[in-house]
């Protein structure tokens, strides 16, 4: 699995302490509902110091695998395994921030930080391979719990959502494996459980993974406070000319400030069956280069998945468009239009300004309204919205 693993000594005192040191030494502003959240997660970090289940591994036809084979209902887990946590707020709270200071000092052999929609793939790979190794139709999730849970006693989940029939379909028995081995789980989303996989198909079915989520995990609620996101954002430049080593350098720190500095990776959108990977992603920016977005077949459909899963893209390199190239035009009209009318940000690099971009030719009036929207989201009001 593609993740941060450690086996390395605890390396603080505890996400409390790591917070506190951050306000007092400026870097943070204080929060209550920040300092909250660290304080749960500090009760949670003493709770797990050491914490080493032993390897618990149902065979497929025994008591425990009947059980796990049916809805989550109970869960099992351990005696005196401490319950997770589910941290939940809007974008710009601090969440994967604070979940950060915990998995850097957490006390536990092994542990894994991961971006959920990755986990979610890795683990449907591994079902599919254990599906054509054992043509017999022997359960795969039992052994699948048994390698996550070898790997990590720990599963800190960035940005958990469920937006995919096969993640939901997979999920309730999965964890609840995972829950039975002892795994602890602490998870950010911008999603409260019982909203989790909300007007989708076949959501009834989900219903018990919710229910098991609520049982075996905390949830802590971050009220509305500063706006992080906004704050980052604000006075920050959104267009650079031209599109050069100074402009990528740029780029690289404005991905920075959105972010906070967390880790970045890439993400898998599902869109109608097909899989769009966004190569870079962390805290709802996403980044791409303009080849990549533009000049391969992609569609308003595609456009939109990202318009909906990201507050804010960062892209490089727009090049001057013409006549010549206007398929690669038409899909940045495409996705302008798209970013502009679900309110998402834009920081880019260019060849030239806007209204420079395609200035002759045919098509060149219906580019106007482009270049003006482009230039009504490099300001201070969109930037405020």
């Amino acid at each position: 699995m593609d993740t941060n693993v450690t086996n390395s000594a605890p390396s603080g005192p505890g996400p409390l302490s790591a917070y506190r040191a951050m306000v007092a030494g400026g870097e943070l502003a204080p929060d209550p509902s920040q300092a909250d959240a660290a304080k749960r997660l500090q009760k949670l970090w003493e709770a797990l110091r050491g914490h080493d289940p032993a390897p618990l591994r149902p065979t497929g036809n025994g008591l425990l695998g009947r059980l796990l084979r049916r809805k989550p209902v109970e869960p099992l887990a351990p005696e005196g395994t401490p319950k997770g946590l589910y941290l939940v707020g809007e974008v710009g709270r601090g969440k994967s921030m604070l979940m950060d200071l915990f998995f850097a000092s957490a006390e536990v052999a092994c542990k894994q930080r991961i971006h959920f929609h990755r986990f979610m793939q890795t683990s449907h790979a591994r079902v599919f391979t254990w599906k054509r190794a054992n043509p017999d139709g022997t359960d795969p999730i039992p052994p699948l719990a048994d390698t996550i849970a070898r790997e990590a006693a720990l599963l800190c989940f960035d940005e958990f959502q469920v937006n995919d029939i096969a993640d939901a379909m997979i999920l309730g028995r999965l964890f609840q494996a995972l829950f039975a081995r002892g795994v602890v789980v602490v998870a950010t989303s911008n999603v409260a459980p019982d909203d989790l996989f909300k007007g989708q198909p076949g959501r009834d079915a989900f219903l018990p993974f919710i229910a098991l989520i609520k049982q075996r995990l905390d949830v802590v609620m971050m009220d509305v406070g500063r706006d992080f996101r906004r704050e980052r954002m604000r006075g920050m430049r959104t267009w650079y000319v031209p599109a050069d080593a100074f402009s990528r350098r740029a780029l690289d720190e404005a991905f920075i400030t959105l972010t906070g500095g967390v880790t970045s990776h890439p993400v898998t959108l599902t869109v109608t069956g097909r899989r769009l990977v966004v190569p870079e992603a962390a805290e709802g920016v996403a980044r791409f280069d303009f080849a990549t977005l533009c000049g391969t077949a992609l569609g308003p459909g595609d456009y939109l998945a990202i318009a909906t899963s990201f507050h804010t893209l960062v892209l490089d390199g727009i090049p001057r468009m013409s006549p010549d190239n206007y398929d690669v035009a038409r899909r940045f009209i495409n996705l302008v239009d798209t970013l502009y009318d679900q309110r998402v940000k834009l920081i880019a690099s260019a060849d030239a300004s806007p209204d420079q971009l395609y200035r002759r030719g045919e098509n060149a009036k219906m580019f106007e309204r482009t270049a003006s929207r482009l230039d009504e989201m490099q300001s201070e009001d969109w930037l405020e919205q």
